[in-house]
């Protein structure tokens, strides 16, 4: 399969996901309107307002994403060599450049965000521009411009924003749930109520983490496949996820549920040296482990 096929299948699958998560939402909303006793005019104007929403959230992605990552501009004086990295990369494969941030943080991760090429941010941690070289932070952001010349940063913002938004309506039913009180007639329906709220509560976080998992796992393997074709330098990239793997000791407090999907690793999970994970403990991992993807790599090595 040729890598404009990749593209195209890419672009075909996002649209399937977005239309079930579409319907997924609405479904949230439904539950959100009969669990506050709404009428039918109050749910269509809750899902008037999610549709707006979600079409504020497209033009504004990239915003959004920064301001709760806490990104900030990066200056070509302060940070030359991501700069110039990323410039070079983006001239080598035709594409607009991306805007550059930086995270102050010491933990080492990245990741790119927007609607489009044309609207292409680029994130990383102060950490990471310290701790790798120049071959490695080449293949890092390699990494992310074929998130943004595959397609990829669409898909993975909105969703975003949509895991966003289901949160703040779960977080206020668990509030409600919890805290607040179910005073109804129907004391039958009180009781139901209760029951189907409690599983809602409990089940769709598992399901916007699958939904988290079935967007991030084989774009991120796509992601460093088309890095190495890009950089022609496996080694780099390859060396680069190791010293990631080695580093990151602590999670990224400015990285959260609804983001964590769009960083090159983890940035919640961290690994403690000499402890080893049980045999399922990467069933709900954002990512494939490191060690799979370095795996893959060496492969186009040998």
């Amino acid at each position: 399969m040729t890598h404009y096929q990749l593209v195209s299948q890419n672009k075909r699958k996002s649209f399937l996901v977005l239309v079930g998560f579409g319907l997924f939402v609405v479904f949230v909303s439904w539950i959100f309107y009969w669990f506050f006793d709404s009428s039918l005019t109050t749910l269509g104007l809750f899902l008037i307002f999610v549709g707006i929403g979600s079409f504020i959230a497209y033009w504004n992605s990239d915003k959004i994403v920064l301001a709760s990552t806490k990104a900030k501009p990066a200056k070509r004086q302060d940070y030359f060599d991501f700069y110039t990295v990323v410039e070079n990369l983006a001239m080598s494969q035709r594409l607009p450049k991306p805007k550059i941030y930086v995270i102050k943080a010491e933990q080492a991760n990245a990741f790119a965000t927007g609607r489009n090429p044309k609207h292409a941010v680029v994130v990383a941690t102060t950490g990471l521009l310290k701790q790798l070289n120049r071959s490695e932070l080449e293949g890092v952001m390699a990494h992310e411009l074929s998130h943004i010349k595959n397609y990829d940063i669409l898909l993975m913002t909105l969703v975003t924003v949509f895991i966003g938004f289901i949160l703040i309506v779960i977080d206020i039913i668990r509030r409600n749930l919890f805290f607040g009180s179910f005073e109804d007639n129907d004391k039958d329906n009180e009781g139901i109520k209760f029951f189907v709220s409690l599983i809602l509560v409990l089940i769709v976080p598992v399901v916007t983490k699958l939904i988290q998992l079935a967007i991030s796992r084989k774009r991120e393997f796509l992601a460093d496949a088309s890095a190495v074709a890009i950089t022609k330098n496996p080694q780099g990239l390859i060396n680069a996820l190791k010293k990631l793997s080695a580093i990151n000791t602590k999670p990224l407090r400015t990285a959260g549920q609804a983001t964590a999907h769009l960083f090159i690793v983890d940035p919640l999970t961290v690994k403690v040296a000499g402890k080893k994970k049980f045999k399922f403990a990467n069933l709900f991992d954002t990512h494939p482990p490191i060690e799979a993807r370095v795996a893959a790599l060496e492969k186009l090595v040998s």
